[in-house]
């Protein structure tokens, strides 16, 4: 019997996001709208979608060895009652719904408010869905404020529903769209894999989770880079080397002719249709862009 590694992949917000991060680390997956467990072509993982809020608490319970969800929500569950110290992290995936980067919950009030910090909310009340985080927040702070559990649509609430809240986001659009002012960074998030301790002291899963943990580090760090190769007389070798931003050092190889050399580099993709040009006026030849699905450091 093939032996499984049972992983909790994010149901939600960033679901579309992780099935593409796993496409090019290697992996398809199939999800059904009638089904909560998804289909991979790996016979050896057994997915499960389980909402990012809740993953931290399967994990750390060993119904799940491993799953992906937030800092956040890490966070969340270590500051309720549930099973403490029962997880670790495996590797942090910095990417999220919209882009590969990190999010904020910020403390945000109406433009218009009197509201200029936490402090200044003493005695109000805050909607939020990460409210243990929320409270913990406050308490730094040092100020008592009311925290209420927010079900969604979030940034409706204030001023009728709540004199403030604390929200996700990524590039503050949303917030700005329904009048809110940031006044604070509650903190920072990105994805994490999150195995279980028990799972961990299994060699077996051990190597598994890390395989995994590898593939999809490697399909981040490939994200927004390519690959040039392209062909350069020795004597114009270091004009055009001076003009590469290589991830480590280009590769330069020699070939049949001794007086040409092949150089190979990996570059920011936003930089290629500047750079193209430049490497052309620098007298290199036969310039190849190509994309890259993973890079292993």
């Amino acid at each position: 019997m093939t032996a499984k590694l049972k992983l909790g992949i994010p149901k939600g917000s960033l679901q579309d996001a992780t099935i593409q991060l796993f496409a090019r680390a290697g992996f398809s997956i199939y999800v059904s709208s009638r089904s909560y467990f998804p289909s991979i072509d790996d016979d050896e993982i057994e997915l499960m979608l389980i909402r990012a809020q809740e993953m931290a608490r399967y994990v750390s319970d060993g119904i799940l060895d491993a799953g992906l969800t937030g800092q956040d929500w890490i966070a969340e569950h270590e500051l309720g009652d549930g099973t403490t110290g029962a997880i670790a992290s495996v590797a942090d995936l910095i990417y999220a719904k919209q882009s590969f980067g990190k999010v904020r919950w910020v403390l945000a009030a109406p433009e218009d408010s009197p509201f200029r910090s936490a402090r200044d909310l003493e005695g109000k009340t805050v909607a939020t869905e990460l409210v243990r985080v929320t409270r913990a927040y406050f308490a730094r702070e040092g100020a008592r404020v009311n925290v209420e559990f927010s079900w969604g649509a979030t940034e409706v609430k204030p001023p009728t529903l709540a004199d403030a809240i604390v929200e996700v986001t990524e590039t503050g659009s949303s917030l700005r769209a329904h009048r809110l002012r940031i006044l604070d960074t509650v903190m920072e998030s990105n994805t994490k894999l999150i195995a279980n301790k028990a799972a961990l002291a299994d060699a077996w899963k051990r190597t598994k989770i890390e395989n995994v943990a590898l593939l999809l580090g490697a399909a981040i760090e490939a994200q927004g880079r390519v690959g040039l190769m392209l062909n350069v007389h020795r004597r114009d070798l270091s004009s055009v080397l001076s003009l590469l931003p290589a991830l480590q050092r280009p590769t330069i190889s020699a070939l049949s002719d001794d007086e040409w050399v092949a150089v190979n580099t990996i570059v920011e993709e936003r930089t290629v249709r500047d750079l193209i040009p430049k490497l052309k006026s620098a007298k290199a030849q036969g310039i190849v862009e190509y994309p890259l699905n993973k890079i292993v450091l």
